[in-house]
């Protein structure tokens, strides 16, 4: 295998880690929230402190990433978002519990920007798409094994050890980092700098038409993230014992939906051109999303609600290494911090939907209004995609 494919074997496991640690809270949610007393406001609120501190420190650990290499501060962000992964297996409270998931997001908030940033150096312009849709899809698998993974182990050993256990894993990985990955100073086939600071480039209309069309697919992706168990237990009534099966499928398609955009995207730049060849698969993939979302809400059918659902994070996720291949483009040698400014946005999308879910069902009782909102944003973003020209 050529050294590009053993760094995206790394990459992949981690993207696989880094959503078995993020999704890991959401189906422990319930036992959680039962143990600790908290109401589904708080439970919001803890969910939140997660993609807030995720989306604050996006951009400062693209920027370490960009000064310091790729390979030290992956290293350094991972030990850190383990131990806080392990610590959340100790908490007594609402409070203790809201510090360690702030903490362990600002840990995460570097995965993926340093990760764009190998790529960019590794990849050639035609292949990014793909090796971004290599990573993201892992990220999915992650999401679809997260409850086989988490379940089970909660149900034997209780959700403290499952944290402990996930810290572990999370060490080790970086332990293979250090000793098989190997960083490089520019990209195969080109050597291009951008002329312009990172700064410069986020204020051109690229780079906020990108920023505006992650945030509508970011709130899409975290309510799958983040509700879909209690939306499926407590909103469509399915046993807390069958939800393995049904909070998986979302995942196994959406990975699916990564590999199947990238490629495609990739195809088309070749055979369109790069602004169109980029363009079209995420205008389509969240127009479809918000439209089967939608349906999703209208059927009492939970078998159909599912397969919908389903449908709509593997549309959504078209889009992702799409976006990621676009903003590693515009940035350039500043690629971590533009995918980390990017990826903000979509944290913001994920905060506000986190604790807007939340707050909506408290208000309501209505577990189908959020969703329908977000349908809505999805169909939003799509548009918004026409204003973007990759490479500009």
């Amino acid at each position: 295998m050529q050294r590009k494919h053993w760094f995206l074997v790394l990459l992949a496991l981690l993207s696989i880690i880094t959503f078995l640690d993020r999704n890991a809270i959401s189906f422990a949610g319930i036992e959680i929230t039962r143990e600790l007393g908290l109401s589904e406001s708080q439970f919001g609120w803890i969910l939140a402190a997660f993609t807030i501190s995720y989306g604050l420190f996006e951009i400062p650990t693209g920027l370490w990433g960009d000064r310091f290499g790729e390979k030290k501060t992956l290293s350094r962000v991972v030990i850190w978002w383990s131990v806080f992964t392990s610590l959340t297996g100790l908490v007594g409270g609402f409070a203790s519990l809201f510090v360690v998931r702030f903490l362990f997001g600002a840990g995460e908030a570097g995965a993926y920007p340093n990760a764009s940033i190998a790529v960019r150096k590794w990849c050639n312009v035609e292949e990014r798409g793909r090796a971004q849709a290599v990573i993201w899809m892992s990220s999915r698998i992650g999401g679809a094994i997260t409850p086989f993974v988490i379940i089970p182990m909660q149900m034997n050993f209780g959700w403290r050890t499952t944290f402990y256990l996930l810290g572990v894993i999370g060490i080790l990985w970086v332990v293979l980092w250090m000793l098989f990955y190997k960083t490089r100073e520019d990209a195969p086939a080109e050597k291009i700098v951008s002329t312009q600071s990172w700064q410069q480039i986020a204020h051109t209309k690229n780079f906020w038409f990108l920023m505006l069309t992650y945030y509508c697919y970011a709130s899409g992706v975290f309510f799958f993230i983040s509700w879909l168990p209690k939306y499926l237990h407590q909103g469509r009534g399915i046993p807390q014992e069958e939800l393995t099966y049904s909070t998986s499928l979302p995942f196994i398609l959406a990975a699916v939906g990564c590999l199947f955009g990238g490629a495609l995207s990739d195809y088309l730049v070749k055979k369109i051109g790069i602004i169109w060849g980029r363009r079209i698969v995420p205008l389509v993939g969240l127009s479809l999303s918000g439209i089967v979302m939608l349906i999703a809400t209208l059927t009492n059918n939970n078998s159909v609600t599912i397969i919908m659902l389903s449908l709509g994070l593997a549309f959504m996720d078209f889009t992702a290494p799409v976006a990621w291949a676009m903003a590693t483009g515009l940035g350039k040698n500043h690629a971590g911090a533009i995918t980390g400014a990017m990826n903000t946005a979509g944290l913001l999308g994920g905060t506000i939907a986190s604790l807007g879910i939340g707050y909506l069902i408290s208000w309501t009782g209505d577990y189908n209004l959020p969703v329908m909102i977000i349908g809505v944003q999805l169909i939003l973003g799509a548009f918004l995609t026409l204003g973007i020209k990759a490479e500009s």
